[in-house]
């Protein structure tokens, strides 16, 4: 225990969290999976974002399934590894890194996803019912709307609501500085659904 405090004042597992976190998240499964069925870089398609939701544009289900899962997991893997090892704490360093991985990889010029799947991962990393609560709001607002875009929104918001009122607070906050990540990476988004240019689910690139 004295060598884990000694590491704890000296930040080492903080680190390694965080370059863990950041390595598997910025794994661009979206992009790879797409090239490796020869249907060219995502990118160049839809919204050009490398995350389920484009991969989808491309007509390949499977793909964009494989990919929600992949990009969730890579969030889920490395929160739940920190927990066991070090912490619950350590456990949200590794989210939160994981999670900006994904929206800035240093393979892709710091250009990535919304972050969305690897958010739902992370939840499901450190609060299982909040990764359930997530996606249970987002299937809820995409069968009304149609717009997975304002599911996301939507469902982002609910899970640090319910959070600051019935969990760690330490959660909360980082449900809440995900959420405004994934907000502020949602701009054009929002800009389209205020001015109804917003393409629906399943709609091809």
């Amino acid at each position: 225990m004295g060598a884990l405090t000694i590491w704890n004042i000296a930040g080492v597992p903080a680190l390694i969290c965080a370059v863990m976190g950041y390595l598997s998240g910025s794994v661009p499964f979206g992009l790879i999976l797409t090239k490796m069925a020869g249907l060219g870089d995502v990118r160049s398609i839809g919204s050009g974002n490398i995350g389920a939701t484009n991969v989808l544009r491309t007509g390949n289900k499977g793909l964009a399934a494989a990919t929600l899962i992949l990009d969730a997991l890579k969030g889920t893997v490395p929160a739940l590894l920190a927990t066991h090892f070090l912490g619950f704490e350590a456990g949200l360093i590794a989210g939160f890194f994981a999670f900006i991985g994904h929206i800035f990889p240093v393979w892709l010029g710091f250009k990535g996803g919304k972050g969305v799947a690897t958010f739902i991962g992370v939840m499901f990393g450190l609060a299982w019912q909040m990764g359930l609560l997530f996606m249970l709001v987002w299937i809820a607002t995409a069968a009304i709307t149609r717009y997975s875009s304002l599911s996301a929104l939507v469902a982002s918001v609910a899970v640090p609501l319910v959070l600051w009122a019935t969990a760690d607070p330490k959660l909360a906050a980082l449900a809440t500085i995900m959420t405004v990540i994934i907000w502020i990476k949602h701009r054009a988004n929002i800009e389209r659904l205020l001015s109804g240019g917003e393409s629906k689910i399943g709609k091809k690139g």
